[in-house]
């Protein structure tokens, strides 16, 4: 049952080690296709106006305040995040780097691209649609193995120096980002406890599929 995975399986095409910069192209290739579902996930659930990952919930507000579109404040929020790891002690892979740019990118177009359903039942088929898109995503782009996202080595980071539960750490960062969002005007909703709730299991399913299918 892929609600028991306990650890990130490895496939043919996974990289031996997060640091490599010159990895084989299928590694390459799946770390992009997974962090594309990412973001356009992370696209589908802030157009369905039902609410946001707490992240882009912060993202979201920072752009109601100031002239910049959400992707763009989701990648400076990524470099913010990244300048964050340094005093943390963690080092950046190639998929870190990619994580900031292909999914700013992808929540950008899917903003522009796709339009908000008018029934409020499809807008909640669209929430439930976009984190089941992230979590497989996510799964691909973890299965790839080229380092962790920003918001995940931080988490990494600042666990390593409080010694906290990991649990701990991540509610505090996802709290304390979507209550500073949702202060500047960030969309919180039924999307929010969706993702939440959902991106776990979610996640674990993306990790499972793949361990299956590239068995």
């Amino acid at each position: 049952m892929f609600l028991k995975i306990k650890k990130i399986p490895s496939v043919n095409w996974s990289s031996d080690k997060p640091y490599n910069f010159k990895p084989k192209f299928s590694t390459f290739f799946f770390l992009c296709f997974g962090l594309m579902l990412f973001g356009l996930g992370e696209g589908l659930l802030i157009v369905s106006f039902t609410g946001a990952s707490p992240w882009s919930v912060l993202a979201q507000g920072i752009s109601l305040n100031v002239n910049l579109s959400i992707g763009t404040i989701t990648f400076l929020i990524s470099v913010a995040v990244l300048i964050l790891w340094i005093p943390l002690g963690q080092k950046p892979g190639m998929g870190t780097i990619l994580n900031a740019i292909i999914i700013a990118l992808m929540i950008d177009l899917c903003i522009k691209f796709v339009p908000t359903p008018s029934n409020y039942l499809y807008q909640l088929i669209l929430a439930i649609i976009s984190v089941i898109t992230v979590g497989i995503g996510g799964g691909i782009y973890l299965v790839s193995n080229l380092g962790a996202g920003p918001r995940d080595g931080l988490m990494i980071g600042l666990q390593k120096k409080t010694n906290l539960p990991v649990a701990a750490v991540r509610a505090f960062l996802e709290i304390s980002v979507v209550s500073i969002g949702w202060y500047l005007g960030g969309t919180v909703g039924v999307g929010t406890l969706l993702f939440a709730f959902g991106i776990g299991p979610c996640v674990a399913l993306g990790l499972y599929l793949v361990g299956k299918i590239f068995d």
